[in-house]
């Protein structure tokens, strides 16, 4: 038996990819910026307090969209609104995730077919990676949300230029 073997039989050596590593880690960390339009912000504030707490997964919300690798739209998003949300959006940091929670964010909900100023999606001017559905959706589908984030974070490749743009 050799030095090596020696060392893996203790387990003191854990091998792994450098994509797994760093996908841990950012899927551990997520720190959305919340973009509460309307009354799913109220659902999205509820996640955020400690009857849900979303710290527990690594969920720190932060007021600076430079800070931000997500963010959370939540609420009917207007012509006039859209404009701000792509500002925000592109002031954020590589890579980036969208959630759009809401039936309003997510298609316009009840307000769009009758009214001339609400977006029919937020996904018409930034791209959305999940979308939460209900109206307003409950702090349990948000924490579903997030886990499918933390889920497609995970299966990213880092080291794959074509999966960052």
């Amino acid at each position: 038996m050799g030095l090596l073997d020696y060392k893996f039989d203790q387990g003191r050596v854990i091998i792994t990819r450098v994509d797994d590593v760093l996908n841990w880690a950012r899927l551990s960390s997520i720190w959305p910026i919340g973009f509460g339009l309307a009354c799913c912000a109220i659902e999205m504030m509820a996640t955020m307090a400690s009857g849900h707490d979303l710290d527990r997964f690594g969920v720190f919300p932060r007021p600076s969209p430079r800070q931000s690798d997500l963010m959370l739209v939540a609420g009917t998003v207007t012509f006039k609104m859209a404009e701000r949300v792509k500002r925000l959006y592109e002031q954020m940091p590589e890579p980036r995730y969208v959630l759009s929670m809401g039936s309003c964010s997510n298609c316009g909900g009840p307000y769009w077919e009758y009214g001339y100023h609400v977006l029919k999606g937020v996904d018409r001017v930034i791209p959305v990676d999940v979308y939460v559905p209900g109206c307003p959706p409950r702090p349990e589908a948000l924490i579903g949300g997030i886990l499918k984030l933390q889920e497609k974070i995970r299966n990213e490749s880092l080291l794959n230029p074509a999966a960052l743009v």
